[in-house]
């Protein structure tokens, strides 16, 4: 497997070309990108921006891990509105192109959400019609991520839907297609469950991982710690991993970052997942 870091895991203001060195120095084999609505890899992000990105990268000999987005909170496929629900297709779409751009294999996606508690205000919708609107904008978008030659990784994410492994795999089993799988994130099954169980009943569907940690004692966005500092029972998620046979990035996603000296967040993930993973740590 191979080692990332989310680019989210750095202060907000802190420059791509600036994250990529810093990760390549911590260890790290690629890194995690996120497509944001302005900035340096946005909505309108031209061919040379993303060119200029790709030098980077290749300067620093690191490879791109993934790419996610934040947009998705805003933007939801499950919200009564059509007009947010065309959006939030539209987000995926360009995520899709840049993915390919870029070289990435797959992209992270929320699929909407039935109810968010840490964004005040936002949409509350009925779970029934949460779970249509979702399947109906993931269908629409196959063919875009089919053409692409990039999957659909749908993240299990506190939003209160798809809130079992198994109801997430009978969702990427309905579109019966290779292109959608499983974008994981072990930290976030810890509050309701075991991530170990998550990974065996997901299976090959998995195309990317997240490593997080949780403290169920401290609950809420509180309990997000730092690796092996929570929950996660690490050496039965390693074991489920190798079971099915994955092997591409696990990427942390640090959030948020250290208050002081932010940087060190990035070197202290990077040993930690040295020790998870059984890399020799010099």
């Amino acid at each position: 497997m191979k080692k990332g870091i989310n680019i989210w895991s750095f202060q907000g203001d802190a420059k791509i070309a600036d994250c990529i060195q810093t990760a390549k120095k911590a260890g790290f084999d690629g890194i995690e990108l996120s497509l944001n609505e302005t900035g340096e890899l946005s909505l309108a992000a031209s061919d040379k921006e993303i060119n200029v990105i790709k030098e980077r990268l290749q300067e620093a000999e690191l490879e791109i891990a993934g790419l996610a987005t934040g947009l998705y909170w805003s933007y939801s496929m499950t919200s009564a509105d059509a007009g947010t629900r065309e959006k939030a297709t539209d987000v995926c779409k360009k995520q899709l192109e840049l993915a390919a751009a870029l070289g990435v294999d797959t992209i992270l996606v929320i699929p909407g959400a039935v109810g968010v508690d840490f964004i005040p205000g936002s949409e509350v919708v009925d779970y029934e019609h949460a779970y249509d609107r979702a399947l109906e904008s993931i269908n629409k978008l196959v063919p875009f991520a089919e053409s692409a030659g990039v999957s659909i990784g749908i993240e299990n994410v506190w939003n209160k839907f798809l809130l079992s492994p198994l109801e997430l795999r009978s969702f990427i089993d309905s579109h019966n297609s290779e292109f959608v799988g499983s974008y994981f994130d072990v930290g976030n099954t810890v509050q309701n469950g075991y991530p170990e169980q998550w990974i065996r009943i997901l299976g090959h569907r998995i195309k990317k991982v997240h490593f997080k940690d949780y403290r169920r004692q401290a609950g809420g966005l509180h309990g997000f710690v730092d690796l092996l500092a929570g929950d996660v029972n690490y050496p039965a998620v390693m074991e489920a991993l190798t079971a099915i046979g994955y092997s591409n990035y696990v990427t942390g996603e640090m959030i948020p970052p250290y208050t002081h000296h932010s940087e060190q967040i990035i070197y202290n993930t990077s040993r930690a997942m040295d020790a998870i993973l059984g890399r020799q740590i010099g």
